[in-house]
Parts: structure tokens; sequence; C-alpha cells
């Protein structure tokens, strides 16, 4: 994957709580058998009227917001069914990182197996965040994923986000879920060994019954 060390870029903030994956990509969208496509998916009723035509007044659709790479949403951001092609919708769209004070569990994880930072802060952070930013005026943040803060365009405001070794290890490196577990095989091996040799009877135990089956 790609890796994700610093990112500098507008920041587009959508007030919404509880945003749920059928919003951020609606059932419509998961026709396809790929991962190709769904960046017209993305919040489309939200970036759209109830005729198709483009809503002017949601935040993505404002003048300057067209690179957005950054959203700073409400809590519980991800939360219901936990389709991956929300993630997947994310990223296509340009969106490389979302600020949030609480994620949907299942939607938490699917972000950094597939490289999209999710970055959680406390409430009053939240607030202070839509306080700071505008949705007629862009404003740039820029996010550190080693120092595991966010700053204003100027330097002069920063916040901290809550984000686990584990994860910011994959955003760093760039690694998957599988290559991330892969860094501890060494690790994984020993652990292997001194459970065998202190509970031998339990060794190939799960082989066994394999063959069994």
């Amino acid at each position: 994957m790609e890796k994700l060390i610093t990112l500098t870029a507008v920041a587009a903030p959508i007030d919404i709580d509880n945003m749920d994956t059928d919003q951020l990509m609606p059932k419509q969208f998961l026709r396809g058998i790929d991962k190709s496509g769904l960046a017209k998916g993305m919040l489309y009723n939200h970036r759209h009227l109830a005729d198709g035509s483009v809503n002017p007044n949601f935040v993505l659709n404002k003048p300057g917001f067209e690179e957005t790479k950054i959203i700073v949403a409400g809590p519980n951001f991800g939360c219901g069914s936990s389709r991956e092609h929300a993630v997947w919708g994310l990223m296509q769209y340009g969106i490389r990182a979302v600020v949030a004070a609480g994620f949907g569990e299942i939607f938490y994880s699917n972000c950094f197996n597939n490289g999209l930072l999710a970055a959680k802060v406390s409430p009053q952070t939240s607030r202070e965040l839509f306080e700071y930013l505008s949705d007629t005026e862009p404003k740039t943040l820029m996010i550190s994923v080693k120092d595991r803060e966010i700053r204003s365009a100027d330097g002069t405001q920063r916040w901290s986000f809550e984000l686990a070794d584990r994860h910011q290890t994959m955003l760093l490196e760039g690694l998957d879920m599988l290559e991330a577990t892969m860094k501890d095989i060494d690790a994984i091996e020993r652990f292997k060994n001194d459970h065998e040799k202190a509970f031998g009877w339990m060794s190939g135990l799960a082989g066994k019954y394999a063959k069994d089956l």
C-alpha cells in the first residue's frame, strides 16, 4: 500500500453524527465484482439532489474543495454495515484521512487495512476543528502520522489524535494486515515453540484434527 507519513491538504468539515456506511456508499453502487468505479458512489445522496443533479450546498461540491483529501466528520463515523466499499470509495475519491471523535468498529479496521487514516480525536478537539474549518472558505490541515498530530496551516494550532502503534507502522511503512503480521514472524515462531514446550500435549493438535476432518 502507499505510505502515509505526512499529509497537507484541504480539509472538508462534514458535521453529521452517525454517518453510516449506507450513506458513504449507497447500495446501488455495490453491484460490481471489483473495486472500480466507487468514487461516483461516495456520499452520493449528499453530493446530489433527488433528481440526480449536483447539490451545490454540500461542502465537497463548493469551489475550492475539489482537491479535498481530509474529511473532518462528526462522531461515530462509518457505523452501520461492514461494507468495505465505503473505504474503497473514499480512497478512490481522493480522501486519505478522516478525523472524527469515534468511528464504527469494523469501518475503523477496514480503514487501516486499506491505507486510510482514521484519526480518532477527543470531543473537545473535534469541536475546535469544526470551529477552525469553514464549509465556504477552504482551509488546509497538515497531519503527521509519525507525531500523531494535526496542525493548522500556519502551525499555530495543534491537535493530537489516537493511533495504535500497529496502525501507525502500517501507514508509515505502507503495509497491509498480512505484511504487518509477517514483520513479527520471528516473535510468532518463538511463541509457538515456547508454547509447544510448555504444553507438549497440544503440539500438532490443529493439524491432527484437520486431517481427521
